[in-house]
Formats: C-alpha cells, structure tokens, sequence
C-alpha cells in the first residue's frame, strides 16, 4: 500500500496516482487508486468515475466501492467518502489490505489529522512535489510528517518538470524516482506515460497486502540499482547469492556501492584493506547504510570467511570483493565456504553479491562459483574511440526460474550502463 502525498495543493498528488495506477496494471499488476480525501475529493473528477458508491462501502465489500479505471483493464477506482459520512478511514483502509491488488492512496493536501490516517494506512510514501522553492518546502514537511509516523519515505516524483532535478535530492533528502514533464494531458501524452512506466518500474515490490516497512519484500530485494531492479520486477528474491562479473577497471566497485545502500552489509574484503574499502565506497558521493568491512586474508581465509557470514542476521546483505583469492585455494575448502555462504543468505532471506573478477588466468574454481550461485550479472565496458565517452553493458546470462527479456539504460551517476536482454532460462 502506498500513499501519495504533499502537502501543497495542486503539486499533482491525483495526477501521479491515476498514472501509477496505470502504469502497474499495464505492468501486469492489478491496482486499485483510492481517494481519500473527502474534503476537496478529485479522483472521481480526473478519472470520470462516479462520486459513488465510496470508500465507505468498502468497510463492507470492497468489490462495491471499485469502479473501473477508463481506458485500464486491471485498474480500479475508490471514490473519497461524503464528507457527511461516519468512517473509521483506518479500518476502511485495512480492510483494503486484504485485498490481492496493489494500493495507492491519493492523500489530502496538507500536514493536518485528515492526512494521518492514509499516511499510518500506508507500507511507504511517495511525495508529489514540484520542482520550485514552494514545493520543497511542503515536500520537506510532508516527508517529516511520514518520518514522525515511521513510515518509509519511497522518494519524491517531480511533476510538471521543466528540466533538470539533480539538486533535488540532497534538497529533500529522499531518492527522486523521476520526473514528469510538463504538458497539456499528462495522462495521455507518450512522454508522460513512459515517465510513469519508469516510475512504476522502481517500486515494483510485492502487491500491497504483501509490502512490509523494513524494506526487506517478501518476494524481491532491491539490487540498489533502481533500473536494474526494474527490469528484474524488484531485484532478486530473498536468499538470492549472485556473481558479478567484471573487468578490474570496469568501475564494478560502484555497483557494490549500491548494494551496500539496500540494507545491513556484512562486506568481506580479500584484495584491500578495510580503510580502502571504506575509502572508495565513501568516494561514490552517495550516502547510505555503512557496511560492516572486514579483511580476510592469509591461509585461514576461508575458515575466517565462513565464520563471519554463519553471524549473518537476518535479511541482511553479504558482499564478496573479490572471490578470486578464495576461487585459488583447495577446492573442497572452497565448496564448503560457498555452500556455507548459499545455505546462511537462504536461511537468512538475505541477498549477496560474490565480485568475480575477469583477467587471466582465470582462477581455478571460477566454474564451481558460476555454477551454484542463483544468478550472473555480467559488467562490460566499450568505448567507440577517444573522446566519444566510455558505455557500459549489464547483462544477465544467468537467473533462475524465470527469464530476462528486457533492455535498458541505467544512469547510475558515473556512466551509462545498458541492461542487455538474455532470453535463457537456468535451472
């Protein structure tokens, strides 16, 4: 369940609502939009539902209160109720929660009692801003508000963008999950609708009856790279251990940092010291959570590995950088360890990520790690000649159970980096 919030009037709360609404249906994920707002309700007026029935009839039967979402298979509507009538919004809202659908909530403008309720309602909370120094500061209040209630603040959408918004988030100090420009029918121009898609496309997660605050889905965990997360459906599923393969100088290391950003990172160090480590992941400019660095080295490192992530708490994430050292040790040592690794990010519902570097000669037990992990994510880097800037390709040859059929640019701050499509199935 997410609400979508700002506590300026007019930011384009019911706007971004009704495209996400789309946008997942289109994604193959029924929605239903609620209003919730029964003081100034605009839902019904943007999306040409009735003023009723509302959520009021939810309380009892949810089927009676949706409306079709015109022009939206798989989307439905709620109208705000009455501002007569005598509801709990709460038990309305949670009644809503059992329902298989993922919900979002059009919030009221505002910082008041009335926007309390969808915002305690809600798994996490997208704020609605414009991209002004009026905007911000609503936005920076509704954004408080969700931190004072414990509630995840998803990030901020910019509608009525005009331009660039990189200054943004250190502005607000949430992620922006993109911007939709300006235009005449922003939910039917093609530009806005592809703004949506990709917006869509970084909150995938679980239905909302599913969603839960820690950040940890119980279907997905987010890589940290948001693109990369999109075109996987979320990420990875929980207990997911995968192998990132690389060129020394690929600047892999800058995807580990976004791994670290998800969640609670145990990061085992075999090359560089714990202060390089540190060091260089500070050096990515982005702030997040601090992983826990620890060296292993010398001839216990496998054992001195082991011990470390059988500590491992739960949902948490588990870097390997890089696995070649322990890919050059006894073989059976070196089973034992990634069976030891595989079985704790199961029984933990964690994710990790094994840094396998390219270059010759490829270390001996490299086939063994490619083999038994869940997934491969390829790092490859091209430049076309000097001067025309370096390109970078993800792909991923390997995931099990399902397939990967999408191709994609991911900006991550340093470089473009285009997710390849594979069309394999692994098993």
């Amino acid at each position: 369940m997410i609400a979508i919030a700002g506590a300026k009037g007019g930011c384009g709360k019911t706007t971004l609502t009704v495209g996400l609404a789309r946008a997942f249906a289109r994604a193959g994920e029924p929605t239903i939009a609620v209003d919730t707002d029964r003081q100034l309700p605009n839902l019904h007026v943007v999306t040409d539902a009735e003023r009723t029935p509302t959520l009021s009839d939810a309380v009892d039967d949810v089927g009676s209160a949706v409306q079709p979402l015109s022009e939206t298979p798989d989307a439905g509507v709620i109208s705000a109720p009455e501002p007569a009538d005598s509801i709990d919004v709460s038990a309305a809202l949670s009644r809503l929660r059992g329902e298989d659908v993922r919900i979002l909530l059009d919030c009221p403008s505002g910082a008041g009692p009335d926007v309390t309720d969808p915002l305690e309602a809600a798994d996490r909370v997208v704020v609605a801003t414009t991209n002004t120094e009026r905007g911000r500061r609503a936005s920076r209040t509704t954004i408080e508000m969700a931190r004072r209630l414990g509630i995840p603040v998803a990030g901020a959408v910019v509608m009525r963008s005009a331009g660039a918004t990189t200054d943004l988030e250190s502005a607000l100090g949430v992620p922006v999950l993109g911007a939709v420009p300006e235009c005449e029918s922003p939910l039917s121009a093609d530009g806005t609708r592809d703004a949506f898609d990709a917006i869509a496309g970084r909150l995938y997660g679980d239905p909302s009856s599913g969603e839960s605050r820690p950040g940890v889905d119980a279907d997905r965990l987010s890589t940290g790279i948001r693109s990369l997360d999109a075109a996987l459906g979320g990420g990875f599923p929980p207990g997911s251990v995968v192998a990132l393969t690389a060129d020394p100088a690929s600047q892999s290391e800058h995807l580990l940092a976004d791994v670290t950003r998800t969640r609670g990172t145990l990061y085992l160090a075999t090359d560089r010291s714990r202060r390089n480590v540190e060091r260089a992941l500070d050096s990515t400019g982005d702030q997040g959570v601090s992983p826990t660095v620890r060296r292993v080295s010398g001839e216990n490192r496998l054992e001195r590995a082991t011990a470390l992530v059988e500590k491992l708490p739960e949902g948490a994430n588990l870097v390997v950088d890089s696995t070649n050292a322990l890919e050059r040790t006894d073989r059976d040592a070196y089973l034992e360890f990634l069976n030891a690794v595989i079985d704790r990010i199961a029984d933990i519902e964690g994710f990790a990520v094994l840094h396998c570097l390219k270059g010759r000669p490829v270390p001996d037990h490299r086939p063994v790690t490619k083999q038994l992990v869940d997934g491969v994510v390829d790092l490859r880097t091209y430049s076309a000649g000097v001067g025309t800037g370096v390109e970078h390709t993800l792909s991923v040859p390997k995931r099990r159970a399902r397939r990967f059929t999408e191709t994609i640019d991911l900006d991550l701050g340093r470089s473009w980096t285009r997710v390849a499509a594979e069309r394999r199935d692994a098993h």
